[in-house]
Parts: C-alpha cells; sequence; structure tokens
C-alpha cells in the first residue's frame, strides 16, 4: 500500500488544500492497496473526493454521492440554519434544485414531522436524495414548480432553493473538479447567475402559505441582483450573511 507520506505528497502536488485530511479518508476507505492507488490517482486528476468515497459531510450529515451529481458545500448549511429558524413541527418545505437532497435531509433532523417535498431537473440527483432524504419525503424530476401537486399550491411554509448561481461565462474558471465533474446544469445560472432565482422568485407566491418564506442562496457578489428578483415576485425582503461560511441567503416574505 502507499505510505501515507507519499500519498500526501501526491494530493498536495496535484494542489490539494487539504493533502491529509483527505490522504486520511482514502486510506481509511480504501480496502486493497490497489484501490487505494486507483482512487489517488482519480483524485489528483482533479475527480472530486466525495465522488471517489461516495459520500460527502455535511451539516453532520453523511450524504451519499454519486458520479457527476453536485457535491453540497460548506457554505449551504447557512441556508439550512436559516430555514430552521422559521420552521415549526410538522411543517411543509419545499426544496427546489434539491440536488442529492442535503439541505432537505439536514432540515429533517432538525424539525420533528417535517413535511418536505424536493425537486431536482436531474434523474441522477434525485436517485442520491432517495438514499438521503427521510422515507416520508416526496421527490420529483422536473424544472423547479414543473410536476409539483397542485394540492401543494399556497400551503409551503418554507422554500428553500441553492439554485445554480454562476455566471455561464465563469464557468470555464472554475476548479476541475467542478468544471469537468459536476453537471452544468447544477453550475449554470445565466448570464448574470441569476437567471433561475428570477423563475424561482416570480411564481413563489403561487407556492407558498399567507405568510410564509422563501430562502435563496446567493453571492455575494449577485446579492443586490437576487434581492431585485425577489422584490419583482412581489415578496418583503431582508439578507442574511455569515462571515465564516462566506455564505448570503436572501429572504423573501409572503404578505399574510
Amino acid at each position: 500500500m502507499i505510505d501515507e507520506a507519499s500519498t500526501i505528497a501526491r494530493l498536495r502536488a496535484a494542489g490539494c488544500v487539504f493533502a491529509e485530511d483527505e490522504a486520511r479518508l482514502l486510506r481509511g476507505q480504501a480496502d486493497t492497496p490497489e484501490r487505494l492507488e486507483e482512487w489517488v490517482e482519480r483524485r489528483t486528476a482533479g475527480e472530486p473526493l466525495e465522488t471517489i468515497l461516495g459520500w460527502a459531510e455535511f451539516a453532520g450529515l453523511r450524504m451519499q454521492i454519486e458520479a457527476n451529481v453536485f457535491v453540497p458545500r460548506r457554505r449551504t448549511e447557512f441556508l439550512v440554519t436559516v430555514a430552521e429558524r422559521q420552521l415549526r413541527p410538522h411543517a411543509v418545505v419545499l426544496d427546489l434544485c434539491c440536488g442529492c437532497g442535503a439541505v432537505g435531509a439536514a432540515l429533517a433532523t432538525r424539525v420533528r414531522g417535517l413535511q418536505l417535498h424536493a425537486v431536482d431537473l436531474d434523474p441522477r440527483a434525485i436517485k442520491c436524495a432517495r438514499d438521503n432524504l427521510p422515507p416520508s419525503a416526496h421527490l420529483y424530476v422536473g424544472d423547479l414548480y414543473q410536476g409539483l401537486p397542485a394540492g401543494l399550491r399556497q400551503r409551503v411554509d418554507v422554500i428553500v432553493a441553492n439554485a445554480p448561481y454562476v455566471p455561464t461565462a465563469e464557468i470555464a474558471y472554475m476548479p476541475t473538479e467542478a468544471r469537468d465533474h459536476e453537471p452544468r446544469l447544477a453550475l449554470d445560472g445565466g448570464i448574470d447567475g441569476v437567471e433561475l432565482h428570477r423563475r424561482i422568485a416570480e411564481d413563489a407566491n403561487d407556492w407558498l402559505r399567507p405568510g410564509g418564506w422563501l430562502m435563496i442562496e446567493t453571492s455575494g457578489i449577485q446579492v443586490a441582483a437576487t434581492t431585485n428578483a425577489v422584490i419583482a415576485g412581489g415578496l418583503a425582503v431582508h439578507c442574511e450573511t455569515d462571515d465564516e461560511l462566506e455564505a448570503t441567503v436572501v429572504v423573501g416574505t409572503r404578505a399574510s
């Protein structure tokens, strides 16, 4: 088996910032020397650590991840924190662009009896979400609100959305592990990165209960554009930030 020092050196040379931690995880999970060598080669070639291991850590949970599925970022844990503040037992949550289901899974562990609905356009992501979310969760393959049951209209307490917000032209400059190993539809937010935010906000009032909340993760650079999109959707708006996580969430509230 590759010795630990050699594993760390190869990962560090490939640009892995947390080479020691990654080496520990790879060596701890590889069941044979051949498997470890394969994994180190894949990682040094730029494949995300999470898809190699088959899981990603998020909010203290292990999310099952497959190749070509968006890997949840730590900053998105702040979206969970913001949503949790407004939720009560048995609340109804709609998770748009749910990916592997990380946000919904974290909320389900924190809010008793959560009624969770999750949707994503990518069937591969929904497959992972089925493994990560509680059996009671309702999952849909669709484009934002399309395909949701009509009975959900006007009943949702909180809509959470970690929709793509990378401007199209900037995808080429992303790290290879995202650019080459995650689906473009999970990254591309349109010309200014806020295209999906506008679509989400435009129809949010149709699904939120009176007094319900829309919560969209965005970037510090795009917060003004996301805020304007939510205002245009007819919601009262404020923003919340977490400097440590470099996270920004725009919160829209439907009138009571």
